[in-house]
């Protein structure tokens, strides 16, 4: 699986949250990123939400039941991203900001 996502993702939460004593390396791709895995709060979750609405062009939908799924892990994260870029209406998005 490519996993170029899944990196962007690790520098992008490091340098959005600056996370001092953390590497994007350190970051367990199927760990929590909330709770007992990195310990991320809900400020943190609106921050990593418009940071990744600015580096890929998708955002998280407000209320979606499925928004704690999307962000358990970096690489829920990194699924959420794909299935939305790959979304007919993602993509037109996308290509009118262009």
């Amino acid at each position: 699986m490519d996993d170029q996502y899944e990196e962007r993702l690790k520098k992008l939460i490091v340098e959005t949250l600056a996370l001092e004593d953390v590497a994007p390396g350190d970051i367990v791709t199927d760990a929590p990123l909330f709770g007992e895995g990195l310990g991320l709060d809900s400020i943190d979750a609106l921050e990593l939400a418009l940071a990744i609405h600015s580096e890929f062009g998708v955002r998280a939908e407000e209320n979606d039941p499925r928004n704690r799924e999307h962000f358990h892990s970096v690489a829920s994260l990194a699924n959420f991203i794909r299935e939305k870029q790959a979304s007919p209406a993602t993509s037109a998005a996308a290509a009118e900001r262009g």
